[in-house]
């Protein structure tokens, strides 16, 4: 029975955040520059969201640029926005044969202007798709969109547009970049990293952290079968004692 097989249709995660790292090492091996790995990531990415579809997961967040990564080399960081603009563009048919609606997050005003264009006309081709949702984080930083969160949140409490009492973490996720999104359910990070990386701090308060040494260009879909896999057999128990989990199933069962 092959990994597919095996995992269960009744705990499929709703939200998978990934943190793609590897490209850079990937392309070292090759004896390649750091921007041959960026290249090679997209067969990658096909494979997860497409994988991560077929299954039933609403949405896949990745993480593609940070606010941090403004500060690599000028010529990487032209490099990548322009295989950004790329493959936005070489992508869009196979989003509309695959039901996937493009988002971002992020801020996302830092890009450059033909990226911003672009990503803003995919994301409008795309909106009617309803298979899964794709999040693109660029420019992303989870301690800047909380930051920003609660400048939003104060702005309204000092206009008299909410109640301070009323605040409260539906507030709080209302007011985030994911607004639109579930919460994380897994996170995934390739190369052997193990760290959060300033990423989706808030929403992944309760994810199921899974962490393996692939490389993120070499990642497909059996990589992606075996995380949620790992994911399906670990108990969740959002603070409570497994005790009462066994005692909420047998009244539901």
């Amino acid at each position: 029975m092959n990994l597919l097989e095996q995992i269960k249709n009744n705990k499929i995660p709703k939200h998978i955040a990934i943190i793609m790292d590897g490209n850079g090492r990937w392309a070292k091996k090759q004896g390649m520059a750091r921007i041959f790995g960026h290249r090679n990531a997209l067969t990658a990415v096909r494979e997860a969201v497409i994988g991560a579809s077929e299954i039933g997961t609403e949405a896949v967040t990745l993480y593609a640029f940070s606010t941090e990564n403004w500060n690599r080399p000028k010529l990487e960081v032209d490099a990548l926005m322009t295989l950004l603009t790329k493959s936005l563009k070489k992508e869009v048919p196979d989003f509309q044969k695959n039901g996937v609606k493009v988002n971002a997050i992020g801020r996302l005003t830092d890009l450059p202007k033909k990226a911003l264009e672009t990503l803003k006309e995919v994301i409008d081709v795309t909106k009617t798709n309803t298979k899964i949702t794709l999040t693109f984080s660029l420019s992303y930083g989870s301690r800047e969109e909380i930051t920003s969160c609660i400048k939003k949140i104060a702005t309204k409490v000092k206009e008299g547009v909410l109640d301070i009492n009323a605040i409260n973490d539906n507030v709080v996720h209302q007011n985030l970049y994911t607004h639109n999104l579930p919460d994380v359910d897994l996170m995934i990070r390739t190369s052997g990293e193990q760290r959060l990386s300033n990423y989706l701090l808030w929403q992944m308060a309760y994810a199921e952290l899974y962490f393996t040494d692939v490389l993120w260009p070499d990642f497909r879909r059996e990589d992606l079968y075996k995380a949620i896999y790992t994911y399906q057999n670990r108990e969740r128990r959002f603070g409570k004692t497994s005790e009462q989990l066994d005692g909420e199933h047998e009244q539901t069962t």
